[in-house]
């Protein structure tokens, strides 16, 4: 692990580029791909590999791109509100998985936390956005899309993301919590 900033820009990256890539498994199938949110998936997986910053970046960023590169979501509101809701994702999953690493529940109360977060931070988002184009987001639309429309997502979640951490654990290859090494020459320099 010689320069460790590097190797989360890194992870950073190939998170963001899963953040892209990921929904085209679904998005021919519109109904699927909103239930099962795969974006949300490659950004909960960089704040508990990488850390709360990169989590958090990534996150913003991955709606927003995509839907400039690909005309989905659509850019206002719904991809500028989840670029809220999945910088809440990051963030929160990498603050608090960096604080319960050690215990055995943590990745699960690390998920959960940052789901809930997540999902409150799109709701007022929402109606803010909303709001700017004269129209009302109602209690209903965010429980429909917060909790109803994601309910198969959420258990996909759940059960994957958890896998894939615990896996890259036991492999060394979770950069959270890992200190920098000292880089030395063959001369001991």
């Amino acid at each position: 692990m010689k320069n460790l900033k590097t190797l989360k820009i890194t992870y950073a990256a190939l998170f963001l580029c899963l953040a892209l890539v990921l929904p085209f498994l679904t998005g021919q199938i519109k109904i699927f791909g909103k239930m099962l949110n795969l974006m949300h998936v490659a950004v909960f997986l960089c704040g508990l590999v990488c850390d709360w910053k990169h989590g958090l970046a990534v996150g913003f960023i991955a709606p927003l791109l995509r839907s400039l590169l690909f005309g989905m979501p659509v850019l206002y509101p719904n991809a500028a509100a989840m670029a809220f809701e999945l910088g809440m994702y990051g963030f929160m999953a990498g603050f608090l998985y960096e604080r319960l690493y050690e215990k055995r529940w943590g990745v699960y109360v690390s998920l959960v936390g940052a789901m809930l977060a997540g999902r409150v931070v799109w709701g007022v988002a929402s109606v803010i956005l909303w709001s700017f184009m004269g129209e009302l987001f109602t209690m209903l639309m965010f429980i429909k899309g917060a909790f109803i429309d994601s309910v198969v997502g959420i258990v996909v979640q759940l059960v994957i993301i958890p896998i894939t951490v615990e896996v890259l654990k036991r492999a060394n290859l979770l950069l959270i919590n890992k200190k920098p090494q000292k880089v030395t020459t063959r001369d001991g320099e």
